[in-house]
């Protein structure tokens, strides 16, 4: 790893670490960063950075998920941030662990479904029917939107619509 890129790494390693982070750097070029929500809850995030020094962010806890790509490490500290913030607040709810657990079950649902379609060949109908599902999802969620409270301000959804 270059100077620079070190350089970089720990000037942004630092800022996780006074956000309140335990960040572990691996080779230099994957750094993993874990808070203590509450005495039940910890988010944990791991990026790396590529050879064209972009950062790749997945959050790992409390459940999987792609965050996406980005040109800075300011960029990451600052997404970090907002999530942090956002569970901090969400922990606040009394649905939290059914909101973690049905984001698990979906994680997993993605699984089982690549696994269906890699070693399986489904008939057409049976993609007709998954994909109404989604669909009805998709409609459930956005009919809860419209009818519950908004919690959090600090910036708009990435997915929800309108």
């Amino acid at each position: 790893m270059n100077k620079y890129v070190q350089s970089e790494t720990n000037q942004h390693v630092m800022k996780l670490i006074q956000m309140g982070a335990d960040v572990t750097v691996v080779s230099g070029q994957m750094v993993y960063v874990s808070f203590d929500i509450n005495e039940e809850i910890k988010v944990s995030y791991v990026y790396n950075i590529n050879k064209k020094n972009r950062y790749f962010l997945e959050r790992i806890r409390p459940y999987p998920i792609s965050v996406k790509e980005f040109e800075t490490a300011e960029d990451i500290c600052n997404i970090i941030k907002i999530d942090v913030e956002q569970f901090r607040n969400a922990v606040k709810s009394h649905n939290i662990h059914e909101f973690i657990n049905i984001n698990y079950e979906l994680h997993n649902l993605i699984l089982q479904f690549e696994d269906l379609f890699l070693y399986y060949n489904i008939d057409h109908n049976t993609f007709d029917e998954i994909k109404t599902d989604i669909e009805d999802i998709h409609e459930r969620i956005n009919k809860a939107k419209e009818k519950s409270k908004r919690v959090y301000f600090g910036k708009e959804p990435d997915h929800l619509k309108g």
